[in-house]
């Protein structure tokens, strides 16, 4: 069965809000904490990392709570209208008051940066299992994700554009008015998206998980699968790489560069090309396998971040950033349809647990988010970089620069290519693995 279009372009709209806060707070927390309200790197980067960690717990557990609402109620609406408040922990994570800097600027960061994972997370769980819920075969949930992965990506270009530009004047107003005008793009797509959620279950079928489990029993269970476990630890690995990338373009485009409005091209070039590459690596997956297509993208991310340190200028930079672009499209594509593919193959040796599958991929993808920036800030603290206020200038070590490129460009590639390690246990990909068949429809 296929799902029709207007339906999946309704789901597909909720990835617009997602790409934004995904990208915002990755490109430009970091900033924002060093150049606008003076906090040494070491306590950015933990104010960014500790956050992160309650994700671990909380994730799965929704995972979980999120498949009983599924069996009580036959959908998983609730849990999705609640995500619609992240717009105001949004808000509210860049509208620091005048009077706060330093540590007490990163208190205030911290408490609105866990309000927000939470909400985000409220939405993130129910949404990305969607596509594991519906009663659909193989190539139709790459289908599903390539749709997904387009208006994703046009919400992390959107949003990796317009937030540079509205804040290139660095003071906290700037930051303010950023984060409320995104934030209602957030909502909008969210809206939209829980009706793309009804229609696309009620046209393609519910697939409802098995009888409930715990929390620890559903963890235990996706990690006993070993496919899964390779996919997540492979994963773990990537999004700690390109959020690290996210992190630090800021300060290469100003240290290496020295202009601050290239951030804003440089996204452009990053994700504009994404938007093309989605259905082309689509394509590639129904010609060699989502594997292979994985494994060649997590190639060109190692080799393209490695690219920097022969000091090339803005031209092939930007080329390169293009090259990085495409692979990130494959990265995202590749990894996030693999998921309800391990939730198929699980089902047919045991029970259907999507939720909790989700939860686990979800609670990885958040810490990835978190490790890449707090180990880029490491990497600049270790450098003595400075931190300054309202977007002073101020002469950074010659250590410091060193360090802001290392961590663009040695570390991203030493990250990948573990992920790429790991990727290569996944097995269901290979000629030798029988295809998992699609759920049968019950009368």
């Amino acid at each position: 069965m296929s799902v029709r279009r207007g339906d999946l372009v309704r789901y597909a709209t909720g990835s617009v809000g997602m790409g934004v806060w995904v990208t915002v707070p990755g490109l430009l927390l970091l900033y924002f904490l060093t150049h606008t309200l003076g906090v040494p790197p070491a306590v950015a980067g933990l104010t960014l990392l500790l956050p992160k960690i309650i994700d671990v717990v909380v994730h799965p557990y929704l995972g979980s709570r999120s498949d009983r609402a599924a069996r009580r109620t036959g959908d998983r609406i609730g849990m999705l209208r609640a995500g619609l408040l992240l717009a105001v922990a949004m808000a509210g994570m860049f509208s620091v008051p005048a009077g706060l800097s330093g540590a007490p600027a990163a208190l205030w960061v911290g408490g609105w940066f866990i309000a927000g994972n939470l909400l985000f997370a409220c939405f993130q769980v129910p949404y990305l299992t969607t596509p594991s819920d519906l009663r659909v075969g193989y190539h139709e949930r790459t289908r599903v994700f390539m749709v997904r992965m387009l208006f994703l990506t046009l919400g992390l270009l959107g949003a990796g554009v317009a937030a540079p530009a509205l804040v290139a004047a660095g003071g906290r107003g700037d930051y303010a008015r950023m984060a409320v005008l995104l934030s209602v793009v957030m909502v909008v797509s969210g809206l939209v998206a829980i009706t793309g959620v009804r229609r696309l279950t009620a046209h393609a079928g519910f697939r409802a998980p098995a009888a409930s489990h715990s929390t620890r029993a559903d963890v235990a269970a996706a990690w006993r699968d070993r496919d899964f476990r390779a996919l997540v630890l492979s994963y773990l690995f990537t999004g700690t790489t390109t959020h690290l990338f996210l992190a630090a373009l800021p300060f290469y485009t100003e240290y290496v560069f020295e202009n601050t409005k290239l951030t804003a091209v440089f996204m452009g070039a990053f994700l504009g090309p994404a938007v093309i590459a989605g259905p082309v690596w689509a394509r590639v997956s129904r010609r060699i396998g989502k594997q292979r297509g994985l494994l060649v993208s997590q190639g060109v991310f190692v080799a393209g971040s490695l690219a920097p340190l022969s000091g090339y200028g803005l031209v092939p930079a930007v080329i390169m950033v293009v090259a990085l672009g495409v692979a990130f499209a494959g990265l995202q594509l590749f990894a996030f349809s693999m998921v309800p593919d391990a939730v198929a193959a699980a089902a047919v040796q045991d029970t259907t647990r999507a939720g909790a599958y989700t939860g686990v991929w979800t609670a990885t993808e958040a810490t990835g988010t978190a490790i890449g920036p707090y180990l880029y800030a490491a990497v600049l603290a270790a450098g003595g970089f400075l931190a300054t206020t309202d977007g002073q200038a101020v002469a950074q070590p010659s250590s410091a620069r060193t360090a802001l490129l290392l961590g663009f460009t040695v570390v991203p590639a030493a990250l990948m290519a573990v992920a790429l390690f790991f990727q290569l246990r996944w097995t269901l990909d290979r000629p030798d693995t029988p295809a998992v068949p699609p759920p049968a429809l019950h009368p």
